[in-house]
């Protein structure tokens, strides 16, 4: 094993989770390490590997793929029988030899009976950072080029670019943090209107923030995020939130660095149904196979209108905490109310104490307005005078002030799937036209 820098050594010390029983099969030149949280995932996993093996070997001798196999203790024998299947199939994988022509391959044992995650905080935020706390003791940190942490799901698979892509522009680019493109199957005909309602929200979402000039506009999906090892370290590392762990840690590392897109690597979440967390494709696909509410239905886009204002008025002015409550009355009274809400002049009086330059200004008041206060403000508009819109109305807006032609218009509150697709296409296309803004 490498020896590990002091900086790597405090932040173990310090911040790094319990260690658990690890295997692995590795060369000593590791620069790319894949984190894969794996519960009740056995076929999951097959197929997974699979996909990974099949991709691009050009760097196979840096990249370690490691596999986070957990559960609680009060986990049902169900997951517990097929994450104990999942651990030998992985052991059985490490004397593959045509498998570690593609990446070397590693597994933590977070399952078996003393192993297992703690019933307070397991689940997928705890399962991510053990793998990557874990895979902080395993990089070269002789290499002059990056340490680059990925995250994965076992229920995906990625393009055949995917090492390639990721390894080259992190060191092309010199990112720090970054997301890769994502697109879900389309090819499961029972799933696949739930799927095209959903990822065409997540779009919506993104494009509308990015319409609206927020540096927080990119997508938070924890099969996608990458960051190197000093990104990791400076934010002290990966949460242990049951749900929403790739919101929160990808909004941590936008308040330290730009986050990147790589935009010519894939990963196809999966499609399914599912219980491991309480929202997220999954839930999303259960809820409307369950036609519990209506899902055709996306943010009113006058509240982006709104958050384009205050954003205008906030990042871009120097005045006092009653000017900008004044100016935000006069953009809409809800704005004001929302602002006052979360306490705005207690803020911005200790943002302009503490702020010694303009740039420490301009960063403070990102990092205060951060993604997520502008979901927040998204939330308290749709509940204070703009209700949630139909969902092909809203999109048909959306492309005619970012002024885009499309001439697949409906005016039906739900069209074909047909049609859908080629809305959801095309949102996909405007993502790489209209980059993220920075901090």
């Amino acid at each position: 094993m490498p020896s590990l820098p002091l900086k790597v050594k405090k932040y173990l010390d310090k911040y790094g989770t319990e260690v658990r029983p690890l295997t692995w099969r590795s060369s000593a030149k590791i620069e790319m390490i894949v984190v894969v949280p794996a519960i009740s995932e056995y076929e999951n996993v097959k197929r997974l590997l699979a996909s990974l093996s099949a991709a691009d070997n050009k760097y196979a001798d840096k990249i370690l793929v490691l596999f986070v196999v957990n559960n609680l203790k009060s986990s049902i024998d169900e997951v517990k029988i097929e994450n104990e299947k999942t651990i030998e199939y992985l052991r059985g994988k490490l004397s593959d030899e045509s498998l570690c022509k593609s990446f070397s391959l590693g597994f933590i044992d977070a399952a078996s009976s003393g192993n297992e995650l703690d019933e307070k905080n397991g689940g997928v935020g705890l399962a991510r950072k053990i793998g990557m706390d874990a895979a902080l003791s395993f990089f070269n940190y002789e290499s002059t080029k990056k340490n680059i942490l990925v995250c994965l799901d076992a229920d995906c698979t990625v393009s055949q670019n995917y090492f390639t892509e990721i390894y080259e522009e992190f060191n092309r680019q010199n990112l720090h943090a970054a997301v890769t493109t994502f697109r879900h199957s389309l090819s499961n005909e029972e799933n696949r209107e739930a799927i095209l309602c959903y990822e065409i929200f997540l779009r919506y979402y993104v494009l509308s923030l990015r319409f609206a000039g927020s540096p927080y506009a990119f997508h938070t999906i924890g099969s996608t995020m990458i960051c190197d090892v000093e990104s990791y370290i400076k934010v002290e590392g990966m949460n242990k939130q049951k749900a929403a762990e790739d919101f929160y840690f990808l909004e941590k590392l936008a308040k330290n660095v730009s986050i990147g897109e790589i935009k010519n690597a894939f990963v196809y979440p999966s499609s399914r149904g599912s219980w491991r967390v309480p929202f997220g494709t999954g839930q999303r696909v259960n809820r409307f196979l369950s036609q519990i509410q209506n899902e055709y239905l996306l943010y009113n886009f006058n509240s982006f209108l709104v958050l384009k204002k205050w954003l205008q008025l906030f990042l871009l002015n120097d005045l006092s905490a009653e000017e900008f409550l004044v100016e935000a009355e006069k953009v809409h009274s809800s704005l004001a109310a929302f602002l006052s809400e979360q306490k705005f002049e207690k803020a911005w009086s200790e943002i302009s104490r503490t702020a010694k330059t303009d740039e420490q200004l301009q960063r403070q008041k990102n990092i205060w307005f951060d993604g997520f206060k502008a979901l927040k403000l998204i939330h308290y508009l749709r509940d204070n005078g703009f209700p949630p819109q139909p969902m092909f109305a809203s999109l048909n807006r959306l492309f005619e002030v970012m002024e885009i032609e499309f001439d697949f218009r409906s005016e039906d509150e739900i069209p074909s799937a047909e049609i859908q697709q080629k809305y959801l296409e095309t949102s996909r296309v405007l993502e790489n036209l209209f980059k993220a803004k920075t901090l």
